[in-house]
């Protein structure tokens, strides 16, 4: 007869008493095993949990998938639809092959800028429409005022990608060398840049289809659709929500493949607009160019000034949200990442120069004014006609409005990550989710975009007015901050680097003032109300985890002594299998253990008081009346009042908790342990422990 003895299992502890096992963490159990021979005797390793575990070393395991099981079914069903929508889990070490090549940084990081070329030239325009059609032709010099300075930024920003790899943009710039609180106020405008940036680019996105739909006539069921749909909605706002959702569950599955999906859009976008403008200028010049509808004669309101020209250059301003985007997103790029994020900087820079140009220059050209439809719409009309190219095309400009926001969804994210290891935000926005996107930040993002949209209701117009403040203060002290990282290096030309950055800082600056001025009342107050609240916000959040780490530190002269007084109280309503259980966990704890009842019932109290004679004699019952039946608070002042004689001592309440068999009978009980629970997890010097019995059927 074969005789095994496993190790362990004949282990005493060291309370002497027999039975009870050594904890293993090792998870290897060695067992002593005997032969059907006299003297055959062998050691056989049982690595218990090996699919579960792979040990790399000694106390060292990696979780394998398969530790990662769902234990329900309502757990699968939901791994499997995330599975499907998000993709599936990516392990850490998959991080470095999610990096974006350049091509694919240009649709991430880029979108944002390329887009605003759409939009950009009506902002100035619809400025300008109160001196008259003829004031509409200054719009194609305040747009070439706006095209220097972006040359300017942009070059600037190429210095900030060389000199901050680690990305984090103009929130590490401003912090590092201006001080904490510019580096907040940079981090509040580029976070509500961010926020206006997906809700003015998916507005702006909504509204270019149904430009498409008015265009092929379709006006009067674009009205009808609008009046049925419940106040105050509307169809923008409908389409806006839609595309918000479609690019949080885009970026859910991760940075690589939110690049891969929204390239698309991207590109179709800069190679229909590149047609257009072609075919636009070569029209021009051989005086072919006609608006695809008469101009109407605008009524002159207001007459033409310095003020007005200065809120055109204001609103056009726009088109360059979104040029720090890369020098916040540096990380993010495949090896080198400086060399290929400077590389994409310059190609976008490029491609919105000449984009915001070239519309510009045809729509002052034919005298386009703006209304139902697009300015960028009656550009793409006037080149291409009605034709597929022109559908075409305002599929690419919704397509690159709504990828634009998709800037916003890579970068907001990343600067929350930034925020939160620097204790300036929740820890919660600090870790990656399943596909190695930070996904809190995504969600976040969209649901504040979305809010917006709807308290807006989609109006770009309103929503444009709250935008460039933020973006024209990061600029600010971004390039503020690169003077003064210059002056304290002083590598070589190091003069040129800071002349360049400080004509950058001066003209972001004066821009910021002419925004601030000019948009105030239309909105602009808002964005300067916000950015001191936030900062403010940041402020508090890090005195929370300042005051916490402090609290936590461990200090030589004051360590915590090795071993504690333990007070151990086990609250019954009744002696059974589940209360025993509790019990016997007691014991294991202390050796003077109380078990406490709080009796609503005489009759009752007298059976709990019998079985304890029966099943645990050797615990000590108190037993308190509760004669208004309370339960909870005369458990917890009994509690108080025994830690009150022994203030040093730590008290543990362990309480039986049944778990029922369906997770629907647990509706049918009172559910007290987890009151309880709520009770006292506040407690100073008080722990909880919860002892499941699980019920079979």
């Amino acid at each position: 007869m074969k005789n095994s003895n496993a190790q362990n299992g004949d282990d005493k502890s060291s309370n002497g008493r027999a039975g009870a096992r050594k904890i293993n963490p090792d998870l290897i159990v060695s067992e002593v095993r005997y032969g059907a021979r006299p003297g055959d005797k062998y050691v056989r390793l049982n690595r218990t949990h090996a699919r579960a575990f792979r040990k790399v070393g000694p106390g060292h395991f990696v979780a394998t998938p398969a530790s990662n099981v769902p234990a329900t079914t309502f757990e699968r069903v939901y791994r499997a639809i995330k599975r499907v929508l998000v993709g599936r889990p990516l392990e850490t070490a998959e991080e470095i092959h999610e990096r974006l090549s350049k091509v694919k940084g240009l649709a991430v990081f880029g979108s944002d800028a390329i887009s605003s070329s759409a939009y950009a030239t009506e902002a100035t325009l619809i400025i300008l429409m109160v001196a008259g059609n003829q004031a509409l032709g200054i719009t194609f010099y305040t747009s070439l005022a706006v095209g220097v300075m972006f040359a300017v930024i942009a070059f600037s920003y190429r210095q900030t990608i060389h000199a901050y790899p680690q990305g984090g943009g103009s929130y590490r710039v401003s912090r590092e060398n201006l001080g904490t609180l510019a580096g907040l106020v940079a981090a509040s405008a580029l976070l509500i840049d961010y926020v206006l940036t997906v809700a003015v680019s998916i507005a702006a996105g909504s509204a270019a289809i149904i430009s498409a739909f008015i265009a092929a006539g379709y006006s009067e069921q674009i009205h009808t659709l609008d009046t049925l749909l419940p106040h105050p909605f509307n169809l923008n706002v409908f389409l806006s929500l839609f595309f918000i959702g479609l690019l949080m569950l885009g970026n859910l599955r991760g940075i690589r493949e939110s690049g891969t999906i929204f390239a698309i859009p991207t590109y179709l976008f800069i190679i229909s607009l590149s047609i257009v403008l072609v075919v636009g200028l070569f029209k021009a010049f051989t005086g072919t160019l006609y608006p695809p509808e008469p101009p109407p004669i605008l009524p002159v309101t207001e007459p033409l000034s310095v003020w007005l020209i200065l809120r055109a250059f204001s609103a056009g301003a726009v088109a360059m949200s979104g040029t720090e985007a890369i020098a916040d997103g540096v990380p993010a790029f495949k090896p080198p990442e400086s060399k290929n994020a400077a590389t994409t900087l310059t190609v976008m820079a490029m491609l919105l120069g000449s984009f915001f140009l070239g519309v510009s220059f045809l729509a002052t050209h034919i005298g386009l004014v703006p209304g139902k439809e697009t300015i960028i719409s009656q550009v793409a009309r006037a080149a291409l006609g009605t034709s597929v190219l022109y559908y075409i095309f305002q599929i690419a400009t919704m397509g690159i409005l709504v990828i634009a926001a998709n800037t916003a969804f890579a970068d907001f994210p990343r600067l929350s990550s930034i925020l939160a290891r620097d204790n300036f935000m929740p820890h919660q926005f600090l870790y990656r989710g399943d596909r190695l996107a930070f996904s809190i930040g995504i969600i976040a993002l969209g649901s504040i975009a979305a809010l917006l949209v709807i308290l807006f209701a989609g109006e770009v117009d309103s929503l444009i007015h709250l935008y460039a403040v933020g973006v024209f203060l990061a600029f600010t002290l971004s390039n503020s901050g690169m003077v003064m990282h210059w002056r304290k290096l002083r590598t070589p030309n190091w003069q040129h680097s800071a002349i360049i950055n400080g004509i950058g800082a001066t003209l972001s600056a004066i821009t910021l003032l002419i925004i601030a001025t000019t948009k105030f009342a239309l909105g602009a107050w808002i964005s300067i109300v916000l950015i001191p609240i936030i900062t403010l916000s940041f402020h508090i959040i890090h005195t929370h985890y300042t005051r916490v780490a402090e609290q936590l530190r461990i200090l030589p002269d004051q360590l915590p002594p090795q071993r504690i007084q333990q007070l151990v109280i086990v609250p019954i309503d009744d002696v059974n299998y589940a209360s025993l259980r509790a019990m016997a966990f007691a014991r294991t704890i202390c050796s003077d253990v109380i078990v406490l009842h709080i009796a609503l019932d005489t009759a009752h109290a007298e059976k709990v008081r019998q079985k304890m004679q029966t099943y645990a004699p050797d615990l000590k019952l108190v037993v308190v009346d509760s004669p208004l039946r309370a339960f909870v608070r005369p458990l917890v002042s009994y509690v108080d009042a025994v830690h009150s004689q022994y203030p040093d001592a730590f008290v543990t309440i362990v309480l039986p908790e049944f778990i029922t068999a369906h997770w629907w009978e647990q509706f049918l009980h009172n559910r007290t342990a987890a009151r309880l629970q709520r009770e006292f997890e506040k407690h100073p010097n008080v722990a909880v422990v919860l002892v499941p019995y699980l019920l079979e059927k």
